[in-house]
């Protein structure tokens, strides 16, 4: 055994051991007693600014995902999603890298639904999240805005006069305005699809792909019923919470990708607009 690895074997040891698992340095998550704090002042890292972007490619690329952040609001609850990420080891308290751990609602943020969320015959035959179809969930798409004084009725669904072979449509609604993605209280009140809305779509329309911008496409008074509509027939693929404030109504190429979890009847996705 060379030198090197027999100085390397104890830190490699100490770093996977179950009594090294603590967070970055902290009042919560303090140094590990006999280890180094390796933490940084501020001062050292004024020059180190990252750059968060919404638009990409000179005004052609539009990230259309939130952010997941402990105040995304989340499904029923009223102070936000909270913790999700963990660093059981840390650099700052002597493991050799950072690595973190997380865990969140599938349906948290931006994200898909599978047949299986609503059909539990769907969900013990495995239709889940990784069974979805990617060139659904990748192509032409529609953004529009909808009336801002009405769920998404059946009248709305007419209204819109949506040409048949449109298959992907963005619908933005009262929620954007609204801004209730940046609120972390889970508001009832938002916009959905009611019932009769989501059967006219489903039996008048070539849509496969739905996108909405709340963490359902069902109005709150509707809320099973209208996923049933959509998901019964295992065409339909819907994507929640997107993120359309910003960007003009019209004609873009929508890519959104998930995990491929097996078993999973919902997954966050990352989602972008291209011109």
């Amino acid at each position: 055994m060379s030198s090197t690895l027999l100085v390397l074997l104890p830190l490699l040891l100490l770093s996977s051991s179950p009594f090294y698992s603590a967070t970055a340095s902290s009042s919560a998550y303090p140094t590990i007693p006999g280890t180094t704090d390796t933490s940084v002042s501020a001062s050292d890292t004024n020059d180190l600014i990252p750059i968060r972007r919404e638009v990409y490619g000179d005004g052609r690329i539009f990230d259309i995902t939130h952010r997941i952040t402990e105040n995304l609001p989340s499904w029923g609850k009223d102070d936000g999603l909270g913790q999700f990420l963990w660093l059981p080891a840390s650099m700052k308290n002597g493991s050799l890298a950072n690595n973190s751990e997380m865990k969140l609602p599938t349906h948290s943020g931006t994200h898909v639904d599978a047949p299986g969320h609503v059909f539990d015959h769907y969900f013990d035959a495995g239709f889940d999240v990784d069974t979805l179809d990617l060139e659904v969930l990748n192509g032409p798409a529609l953004l529009l805005d909808v009336p801002r004084n009405s769920n998404i009725t059946a009248e709305v669904m007419k209204s819109l006069k949506i040409p048949r072979g449109v298959r992907r449509v963005l619908f933005r609604t009262l929620n954007t305005d609204r801004k209730l993605m940046l609120k972390n209280q889970f508001d009832t009140s938002y916009v959905g699809f009611t019932r009769d809305g989501a059967k006219w779509l489903a039996e008048n329309t070539d849509i496969k792909l739905v996108g909405v911008d709340y963490l359902s496409v069902a109005a709150w008074t509707d809320l099973i019923p209208a996923h049933l509509e959509f998901l019964e027939s295992r065409e339909i693929i819907l994507v929640e919470a997107l993120k359309l404030d910003n960007i003009q109504p019209g004609l873009y190429s929508v890519h959104c990708l998930h995990l491929r979890i097996v078993g999973a009847e919902g997954c966050p996705i990352r989602c972008i607009l291209m011109k």
